[in-house]
Formats: C-alpha cells, structure tokens, sequence
C-alpha cells in the first residue's frame, strides 16, 4: 500500500511535532505541502520532507486553491483560523487531523462537524492525552472495576506559573479575543479526557473563575514595561523574561516559540524581547484569560465531577476517583507517571498500581508510548479503515465534549447553572 500523503498547514510546534513523526515511517505517511506564513518554518518542512517547491505555500488559501493532492490534511493554525481551512479541505475531500481546539466558537465547532459528515470526511481532533499510555492505563483499571462504579472524581489541571506565563499571558494565547477562552484553549482535553474516562454524559455544569494575579495593578513598584530595560525586581523575579529566554539556553521550546524560529541564536531571541510580548513585564501584557478556574459537573448516575485549571503550580496533572470498592490517585508529573496510588476498601491498604500499559506489535507507538506518537498511529489506523470513529477522538464525539467546555464558560459568565441537553440542542 502507499503511504498517505500529507499537507500540513501551520508548520508551528503542533504541526513540526506531528510530521516529524510521520517522517520516522515513510512506508505509512509521505509529506508532499505545506502552507506556512514564516519562511524558516516553511524552509524546515521542505527540507526535511522534500518537498517540491511547488507545493510550498504562504497561507491556507494559496495550498487549497490547489485541485486536492494528498489524502490528509493537519490544520494546525491558531484557533481562530481553524475554521476556514478545514470547511474548505472537507469540500475538496480532505482527511484531517484538526488540532484542538476545533473551532472558538460552539457554532464553528458544530459547522465543521455536520460538513464533514455531508462529505464523508474522516476528522481527528488533536486530544493526544487519551492516547497517552497513561489515560489508557487508567480507563482500562476503571472498565476492569477496580474502584468499584465510580461516585466521584476530582481533576487538576496544574498548568504551572512560567507556562501560564508563557503561553497564556506573554504567548500566542493570552487574549481570548485574538486566540480563545482559557478552558477552551487548555482544556478542552480535560472535559474530553473525564468524559472518555467516565462513559457517560454530563447533564449539568457550574463554573468560577477569574484573571486574578497577571494584571498591570500587581506590578511591582518601578517595573519597566519591557525586563530588558532594566528592572529593579528583575533578579527576583520568577518571570524575568532576560533570564527565561535569553539566559537559559536549554529551553528549546521558549526560544524557539519567542521568536517564531526553528533554530534561533541569542540576537534573534534578544530581538524578540525587544520587540514582542515575549520581553514585556508579565505584569504589563494585553493577556485577559483567567489564571484560574473551577467546572463543576453532574453526570449520569449521580456521578460529580470537578475540575480545577489553576497557574499557581508547578505544573502536571492530577486525577482522584472515588468509587464503591476504593480510590485511585493518579498525577501526571515526571516520575509519578510510572505509579497509581489505590486504597482498597476490603483490605484497608494502600498500594501502587503501575501506570505503564505495554504496547505490543510494530505500529507507531511501540517503544514510544506518548500521546503524540498514539495519535499518529491512531490516524493511520482510522483512515485506512482498521479503527472506527467511536475508537478515536473523531470530530463527531470531540464537538460534543467541546460544548461541555463552551457551556462552562457561559456559566462562568452569566453566573448560572447550565443544562447541557439544552445547550446542546440549541448548539450543536
């Protein structure tokens, strides 16, 4: 069989990320396009896929101006321009893999999906967490009744102090009205995550949250707008750009995301604190997404649910679930990936349940076990047949817990308690 040709439009990390695995196994996935506005990110996929130069775009409208080349398109832009591209990749009869989140808007969401099932289009939404040996390990304890039938379940979304700092103050993701709502930008996996878990609906939802620390009246007293002029706080500070960027020369991700360059040097990073919101005073950027927030849900049979995103961490993630038979802690922070923690009623002890799951066979992920590589697999094995939709984080399922999500923040707006079979008919 031939590999699947790819385009790729939006050759940022999601996008690098994504075909830098698919380059790893050219017998299932050939990169033949892609549409993307900064040159050197442009330059990388065609050097590295060889790609002709004909098929090297600026934007998502000159590559699907094209009659259609390849199977599969990744739309991996910023959500705002999710929509476009891929209503316009379905009608040409495109594939996708469709970085999360789908769309800003319930609309847009709901859009997308009822085009791709009028064109019998195949969608996959980047919600790499359930492909995680991790959140595999722990939805087959939970399906094998571990914990009993589930009563409760506590979820924090950590999302740590300098990566709020970065992605949701400085970044690309820090003002809804450029990008999305916080929730819906960071954790939309979370909602899909908890309701793959459960295999239930939510029927209703509460939320409270708030921009409460990264604002312009918490700034220190004599903070500069920019660090590099010279802040008198700056050796203390935990968000001193000079120090987080420039400084740090490990931190690929930082300086590479600042300046928008695949292999930046010290005077293009330098340049960007000079010039963008990378090197402005944490205190003192345009950034109006909340640092911290509370869901709280009902599902079926009675079950609750709460989620917390909050900065104010060191970062990873946490779920407790309460059952009949006992409780599971499970965090997904640096070595604690490898442990469960599971107090067992009949006994009264408490004892480790490894959170590995072994992969066996020749796909993808074997040997590599992360999410990012398990989604590959998946999109593969989903388009050639050998998965179903309800296997995979396929549009139809993803759009339904993406309305969890929308519906939480018009809580957290109008201060009320939404019912989602409402919202959902009057949305989706």
């Amino acid at each position: 069989m031939e590999p699947l040709k790819v385009i790729v439009i939006g050759a940022g990390g999601r996008g690098g990320r994504y075909t830098d695995i698919m380059f790893e196994y050219p017998a299932l996935f050939k990169v033949v396009g892609v549409a993307e506005p900064i040159e050197a990110r442009r330059e990388y996929i065609r050097k590295k896929h060889g790609v002709p130069a004909e098929n090297c775009f600026v934007t998502w409208e000159h590559i699907l101006e094209q009659p259609k080349f390849a199977d599969i398109a990744i739309i991996s832009t910023m959500d705002r321009m999710h929509f476009e591209p891929a209503m316009k990749a379905i009608e040409l009869g495109y594939h996708l893999l469709l970085e999360k989140p789908v769309a800003p808007t319930a609309g847009e969401c709901a859009a997308i999906y009822h085009h791709a099932q009028k064109h019998d289009a195949k969608i996959m939404v980047c919600h790499v967490l359930r492909y995680t040996p991790f959140f595999m390990q722990l939805k087959k304890i939970l399906q094998d009744g571990v914990v009993g039938e589930v009563v409760s379940v506590e979820h924090i979304e950590a999302v740590g102090n300098v990566h709020q700092s970065h992605s949701f103050v400085r970044g690309n993701w820090g003002n809804a009205e450029e990008s999305s709502f916080m929730l819906l930008q960071k954790c939309c996996h979370d909602l899909d995550i908890l309701q793959w878990l459960l295999e239930k609906d939510c029927k209703k939802i509460q939320s409270f949250g708030s921009t409460k620390y990264f604002k312009r009246e918490n700034a220190p007293e004599g903070a500069p707008e920019y660090c590099y002029e010279g802040c008198p706080h700056g050796e203390n500070c935990y968000y001193n750009a000079i120090k987080l960027y420039y400084d740090d020369k490990a931190n690929h991700w930082f300086r590479s995301s600042s300046t928008g360059l695949p292999d930046p040097t010290d005077e293009d990073v330098m340049e960007a604190l000079k010039t963008t919101q990378y090197g402005k005073c944490v205190y003192k950027c345009n950034n109006n997404v909340v640092d911290h927030q509370v869901v709280n849900m009902q599902f079926e049979d009675d079950i609750t649910v709460n989620m917390t995103m909050c900065a104010f961490t060191k970062g990873g993630r946490k779920t407790h679930i309460m059952g009949t038979k006992g409780e599971l802690t499970a965090t997904m922070s640096g070595k604690d990936n490898e442990w469960f923690t599971f107090y067992d009623f009949a006994t009264r002890k408490t004892y480790p349940i490894e959170a590995k799951i072994e992969v066996a066979g020749d796909s993808i992920v074997s040997g590599h076990g992360g999410g990012d590589s398990g989604i590959i697999d998946a999109l593969y094995r989903y388009i050639t047949g050998e998965l179903q939709a309800e296997e995979v984080s396929e549009i139809g399922i993803s759009c339904k817990n993406h309305m969890l999500v929308f519906a939480a923040e018009e809580s957290r707006l109008t201060d009320r308690v939404i019912q989602i079979d409402d919202f959902m008919k009057e949305n989706m």
